[in-house]
């Protein structure tokens, strides 16, 4: 099991034929932070392998989850006057958002201006980003606490930033081109002023009615999902249709094009089951634990999807990681009397969210060390080592 291979043969000849092909239209990303991506690669050693830059920004946001969550686990801090998270907790949390923001737009440009472009490195950089998905939200959920925003809305909430980030990849699996959405660069910008407000005028700011008597986690929420509507899903929908159309996709049958879409259901469903039905409210016990749970099964779909659409291969219609989710669900979801041992203790269903998120969580990054390691050896690089010298060269081509 430890050196379990995780990709068949098809998957590295696929990988070997890949083109990476993108499409950025947004013009702030274009006019702003392409060239300023440019000047700050400038900066970088030329001996500093891609796929660095790429896992500094994700340990980034690691640490901030880590950091805020050390101080408000519960998502309780926001309205325990004892105890607030300190007000230089959000500076931080600004900045390693800002840094692992601007990192992530610097590793494509520092593997060009290296020489070392290659599949491994956009398999490596969009599988950390499925599991950022995750992280970034449970950061704004302390602004405003479980009383304002439901465990159950958090939830939902979360599910929406997966739902926009799976349909690119979606998209891309259909498509063959990434159309790198617009909303991604408002995000992250926007999840970086509002941290550093957070730290200029405390917690007290999100909690103050907007005109109307509107909540601000209210308008949050919402505001997340009408952004989606509006700005990502259309287009997707029509790429897909367009690439159809004029024959310059995949041309997957209709029942292999939404293939993708299963295990992205099926985890919806049965999570969202889990939450609803829990007999003991698990999602209000261990919210943070919960949405890192549903995060890493989602990560692992997500890494599975991207292997599959770079490998020109067919992708998995059912995920193995559903398997103990649904009898951990089973067990905190039914009457006590399918069970001899009557219904499930608040504690023992607790202790079954920490062994299951150690258990999937260990099986995630075994996977995905699993996957690097096999492409490192089918291409014969190292993922954290430029292959060789560059010649001088500091032009760099934006995406």
């Amino acid at each position: 099991m430890i050196f379990k291979r995780y990709l068949n043969e098809g998957q590295l000849k696929g990988f070997e034929r890949y083109k990476y092909s993108s499409i950025d239209n947004s013009i702030f990303s274009t006019k702003v932070m392409h060239p300023f991506w440019n000047w700050c690669v400038q900066f970088f050693p030329r001996w500093i392998a891609p796929n660095l830059i790429t896992f500094t920004g994700f340990l980034l946001t690691i640490a901030n989850f880590l950091l805020i969550g050390y101080y408000d686990y519960g998502f309780t801090a926001v309205n325990d006057k004892e105890h607030p998270i300190p007000r230089w907790v959000w500076l931080v949390a600004s900045i390693n958002i800002f840094l692992a923001y601007t990192l992530d737009g610097i590793d494509g440009k520092q593997a060009r201006r290296t020489g070392t472009s290659g599949p491994l490195g956009e398999l490596f950089d969009h599988g950390v980003d499925s599991y950022s998905a995750v992280l970034i939200p449970i950061y704004v959920f302390s602004l405003f606490g479980k009383v304002e925003l439901s465990p159950l809305r958090m939830h939902f909430v979360t599910w929406n930033v997966f739902l926009n980030f799976y349909l690119t990849h979606f998209e891309k699996y259909n498509t063959g081109v990434l159309f790198l959405p617009w909303a991604y660069d408002f995000t992250m910008w926007g999840v970086t002023l509002t941290l550093l407000v957070t730290f200029l005028f405390g917690t007290n700011i999100w909690h103050t009615p907007l005109p109307g008597g509107i909540a601000p986690a209210f308008a949050f929420e919402w505001l997340l999902y009408i952004s989606g509507i509006i700005s990502s899903h259309p287009f997707i929908i029509y790429n897909v249709y367009k690439s159809y159309k004029n024959k310059t996709g995949k041309m997957r049958p209709i029942l292999e094009a939404l293939r993708p879409l299963m295990p992205f259901t099926a985890l919806f469903i049965i999570t969202t089951i889990w939450v609803m039905l829990s007999r003991n409210d698990i999602c209000s016990m261990e919210p943070r634990l919960m949405f890192l749970l549903f995060g890493t099964i989602f990560s692992n779909i997500c890494c599975r999807l991207i292997v599959a659409q770079m490998s020109d291969t067919r992708t998995e219609g059912w995920n193995a990681f559903f398997w103990p989710l649904l009898v951990a669900v089973s067990i905190s979801i039914f009457p006590y009397r399918y069970f001899a041992m009557g219904d499930i203790a608040p504690a023992t269903e607790r202790w079954l969210v920490y062994v299951l998120t150690s258990m999937l969580t260990i099986a995630h990054f075994h996977y995905g060390q699993g996957v690097v390691r096999e492409m490192c050896r089918h291409f014969k690089i190292k993922c954290f080592k430029v292959r060789e010298p560059i010649t001088n060269n500091n032009q760099v081509k934006i995406n």
